[in-house]
């Protein structure tokens, strides 16, 4: 009785064989056709590729020599290449120098050309200018020694370096006396021939924005010193000095 009630309820379910072997002979005959398709697709591609190739192969020009005599003659080594025709601008040939012709009353007898010395008063500048005589091809220009100072940094050789005479000690800054700051400023100086200060700058700040370094430069230009000496004369030089702010 239990074997029977089981049949029956397979059987009105509607699957047995018969669906399956529909369902499965349906989904053969697409896939079939699928893989056809694709196989078919890629052997035409290649077909088509292969047509293409064979025509840009019949395209090309191909040239047969038989013999050497038909090769053309190499080109020659001496040949020059053709000359390109540049236009040449028109213009007028200057008039400077071509005589213009004048009547014998109009011409001047002699012609007088300025000596040496009356081209040296005209112009002051060819009295320092050789004019070519012997030994005299150099060029002298009359500048005063003090002019020339040396640069920030640069170095001058010398003999005796410069000894200060008179330092005057910085006012420290009312700020920092009060809030207790101390500090060292490094503070380079032109000292000239006569030994005064030309120029003063800061070579290496205190770091404590507390006013020092105006104090040091303000200070710096009242100093004195000797000149640096060099062969025998006075040389402007610079030089480096300390000024040490502390409190007491």
């Amino acid at each position: 009785m239990m074997a029977e009630l089981v049949v029956r309820s397979v059987l009105a379910t509607g699957i047995g064989a018969f669906e399956l072997k529909r369902n499965y002979q349906k989904h053969m005959f697409w896939g079939t056709m699928i893989s056809s398709l694709a196989a078919l697709s890629v052997i035409g591609m290649i077909k088509l590729y292969a047509v293409l190739q064979s025509e840009n192969v019949k395209a090309m020009h191909k040239v047969r020599i038989k013999t050497i005599a038909e090769l053309a003659p190499p080109p020659s080594m001496t040949a020059r290449p053709p000359q390109l025709q540049v236009a040449q601008p028109r213009i007028a040939p200057p008039s400077i120098g071509v005589p213009t012709p004048v009547p014998d009353e109009e011409v001047a007898g002699e012609v007088k050309f300025a000596t040496r010395e009356e081209m040296a008063q005209r112009d002051p500048i060819t009295s320092a200018v050789g004019l070519g005589g012997a030994g005299d091809d150099s060029i002298e220009f009359d500048i005063p020694a003090e002019e020339f100072m040396p640069a920030p940094g640069e170095f001058v050789a010398v003999e005796v370096l410069p000894v200060p005479v008179y330092d005057e000690k910085p006012v420290y800054p009312p700020m920092a006396e009060r809030a207790g700051i101390e500090g060292v400023v490094w503070v380079e100086m032109l000292v000239d021939k006569e030994g005064k200060v030309r120029q003063a700058q800061v070579k290496k700040a205190s770091g404590t924005n507390a006013g020092f370094e105006e104090a040091a430069l303000e200070a710096s230009y009242n100093f004195r010193y000797t000149p640096a000496i060099q062969n025998g004369r006075p040389v402007a030089v610079w030089i480096g000095y300390k000024f040490v702010f502390e409190l007491k």
